[in-house]
């Protein structure tokens, strides 16, 4: 069922009520009612008028051919404006440099259809149905026809590589260079060592050398 309602000779231009329009295009009439009731502009109540017009015109003409209906399942299939007359007023107005500029009052006509049958279905709606009768694609086929991202897997932890030691083998050159480098190393400790008994040497003898000769001989007479 459809039903049309039209408003000529609105106050206002076609443009600011375009702005209003658009807000109720494709909408269920309930919900285009309650869009109207709280948008803030001055064309808002004379479309809400128009269109609780077009909810009656649709009501009427299904009493009238035996149609039972449900005004809560209309919705707004089409709604535009159109430009209306100017009523050609001679007006003036003053602007800057000595011109004048020629005032216009604007006027708009507003038609609204509303209808009963279903609404046609978007291109996700129908993506979605497409991919529950494909049933062989699988889940994330399925779910990247109906635009819906898939979730991502957890990644898995890595599993722990052996350590391997590898064997490193060495040429004889490296071997003897080695082997005159521990060589070395042993010579300058046996040096250090022998170069620290004989200082300990001279101290002792040097301070055997300071004591009194009486106390030598006692020392001596002890041992």
């Amino acid at each position: 069922m459809e039903a049309i309602a039209k408003l000529k000779h609105l106050k206002g231009s076609p443009r600011k009520a375009r702005l209003v329009i658009d807000l109720i295009r494709g909408q269920n009439v309930s919900q285009a009612l309650s869009i109207l009731k709280f948008t803030d502009k001055r064309a808002a109540l004379p479309i809400a008028k128009c269109l609780n017009s077009a909810i009656a015109n649709a009501t009427y003409l299904a009493e009238q051919q035996n149609i039972a209906i449900d005004p809560d399942d209309l919705w707004v299939n089409l709604c535009y404006v159109d430009m209306g007359p100017t009523k050609n007023r001679r007006r003036m107005r003053p602007a800057p440099q000595g011109r004048a500029y020629r005032e216009q009052r604007h006027y708009c006509h507003i038609t609204i259809q509303v209808t009963s049958e279903d609404k046609p279905k978007t291109e996700k709606q129908l993506l979605a149905e497409a991919a529950k009768k494909v049933k062989p694609l699988g889940k994330k086929l399925a779910a990247k026809a109906a635009g819906v991202e898939p979730k991502k897997a957890k990644a898995e932890k890595p599993a722990v590589e052996p350590v391997i030691e590898e064997v490193v083998e060495t040429s004889p050159v490296v071997e003897a260079v080695e082997e005159t480098l521990v060589e070395t190393a042993a010579e300058t400790v046996e040096t250090i060592e022998a170069t620290e008994a004989e200082v300990a040497v001279e101290t002792v003898e040097a301070d055997a050398a300071e004591l009194p000769t009486e106390k030598v001989e006692d020392a001596e007479k002890k041992d």
